[in-house]
């Protein structure tokens, strides 16, 4: 790890730059009609299906699995964990609606860890912060989606039950790609299985492009949605900006992580909410607006808070 007098405004300008820019290209993109509407749909299944499972499989394989990468992933999980916990006894205690608290865990537990935070910290911290990122995603992504899709299709079925959401939500897992790909780079790993030099070259190949193709998407996705509730969408914003990163910190540094792995989980857990609640807003018919406006305002501000996240890790 860089010393944070050598890390300030040029990571702010490697990450920001690019960030900014492709954002803004792919909403160009769309407001000169260079992509029609619907065009999203082929990026996004590229990323989903192609760009990220290779990264994952890529990266998870090529790692040898120590006590240090368990106690890397628990701490990665906790804040989660905790969260819900806070949230759970405040809806038993203060009695608000259901609809609210439903709201409050999906926006929060559910960040943009691959489409978000791997790109920032490969931006960030190129060559030391593709592997961790990788990992904190793959470790996180699946409690956060799995507790979002519960929370939603029950929220979509009402009075269907828990058990019977669960039940759902795990058959739809198990034909997730970003589920299987984790899946398949962990067993690889755990069982010693070195991945032939062709495919291992073509699975880097394919998870290199997910950076810049998963922040163009976001872009192009942000366009032609209606962003109303700003204030309430800021402070919804605020649980993962703040509330979130600084369970990390405190998780991380009471555990004992190395600085880089601290770095990458913080980032983790401040990345914007993730664009595909966007998508599964509309199919929910789940608070469509004041979701979109979270992922705008929290995707934009990115490159302010997540390089002041970046170098309060970095200085402890």
């Amino acid at each position: 790890m860089k010393k944070p007098e050598e890390m300030s405004f040029k990571v702010a300008l490697r990450t920001s730059v690019p960030i900014l820019f492709l954002i803004g290209l792919g909403y160009l993109s769309r407001k000169t009609s260079l992509l029609k509407e619907g065009d999203e749909r082929v990026l996004n299944t590229y990323v989903y299906y192609f760009a990220l499972p290779a990264l994952f499989i890529a990266d998870l394989a090529e790692t040898r699995f120590t006590w240090n990468h368990v106690a890397f992933m628990f701490a990665g999980v906790a804040p989660i964990i905790v969260i819900l916990g806070v949230y759970i006894m405040l809806y038993l205690t203060l009695k608000f609606s259901r609809k609210t608290f439903y709201l409050l865990v999906v926006t929060t537990i559910f960040g943009s860890t691959a489409f978000f935070g791997i790109p920032f910290l490969m931006f960030a911290l190129p060559l030391v912060a593709e592997k961790p990122a990788a990992l904190a995603a793959a470790s996180i992504s699946i409690v956060s989606v799995s507790i979002s899709l519960v929370f939603l299709e029950t929220y979509r079925l009402k009075d269907s039950g828990l058990r019977r959401n669960t039940v759902l939500v795990a058959k739809r897992l198990s034909r997730n790609p970003l589920v299987i790909s984790i899946l398949v780079g962990l067993l690889t790993s755990l069982i010693n299985i070195d991945i032939p030099q062709p495919l291992s070259t073509v699975l880097h190949m394919l998870g290199n492009t997910t950076a810049t193709i998963a922040i163009f998407l976001l872009g192009v996705i942000l366009y032609g949605r209606r962003y109303i509730q700003l204030k309430e969408a800021f402070g919804l914003s605020l649980l993962r900006i703040l509330v979130l990163p600084t369970i990390s910190l405190f998780t991380s540094l009471l555990i004992g992580l190395q600085p880089l792995e601290r770095t990458v989980l913080i980032i983790m857990h401040s990345v914007p909410l993730a664009v595909s609640t966007v998508i599964l807003s509309d199919r929910y018919d789940f608070h469509r607006e004041i979701v979109s406006t979270i992922v705008l305002l929290s995707s934009l501000g990115a490159s302010i808070y997540l390089n002041i996240w970046l170098l309060i890790s970095i200085s402890l």
